[in-house]
């Protein structure tokens, strides 16, 4: 009988973060068409009165949204995907932000009909970019089908009693 182990990372509290923000910004993504529809007319419009939960959206931050949250939905299940996922939260909400400060006032460049609530959320978008970036990654955990003592004889280590080969 053969006993392995093997030695993996748990998924880190950066991976679930990116997983949920991922799942987060699809679903808003999803739910603001139900608010500004397909219409082609209207895709970069800024109006006012296309509003999900207090925020201005149109289709154009509708796909934003969406791509977001595939983004991080296909980012999660590695830590150096994770991480790269959230450096490209904080640069891009960073952008959104600053963009934003600029645009909630001046309907000429606003394509992505941005108000005042939506730079609050960039902004925090940015730092929880930030936080999935520089989490600081799990412990290497080793697994092993059952304990030492569940092991045969020839398996532990006659000194310690511990699994694997006797250290010299």
């Amino acid at each position: 009988m053969t006993h392995t182990t093997a030695t993996r990372r748990p998924r880190g509290a950066h991976q679930w973060l990116a997983l949920v923000v991922g799942v987060v910004y699809l679903l808003v993504g999803i739910a603001g068409f139900f608010v500004t529809g397909f219409d082609m007319a209207g895709f970069m419009e800024h109006d006012p009165d296309q509003m999900l939960l207090g925020f201005a959206i149109n289709p154009l931050h509708n796909i934003v949204h969406l791509v977001i949250g595939i983004l991080g939905i296909g980012a999660w299940s590695r830590s150096a995907s994770a991480r790269t996922f959230g450096w490209l939260l904080l640069i891009g909400y960073g952008a959104a932000f600053v963009y934003g400060l600029f645009a909630v006032n001046n309907p000429e460049i606003n394509y992505l009909n941005i108000n005042q609530a939506d730079n609050w959320l960039h902004l925090g978008s940015a730092l929880l970019g930030l936080l999935i970036a520089v989490w600081p990654a799990p412990a290497r955990v080793v697994e092993q089908p059952g304990s030492s003592e569940a092991m045969p004889p020839e398996v532990r280590d006659p000194r310690t009693g511990e699994a694997g080969p006797p250290v010299r």
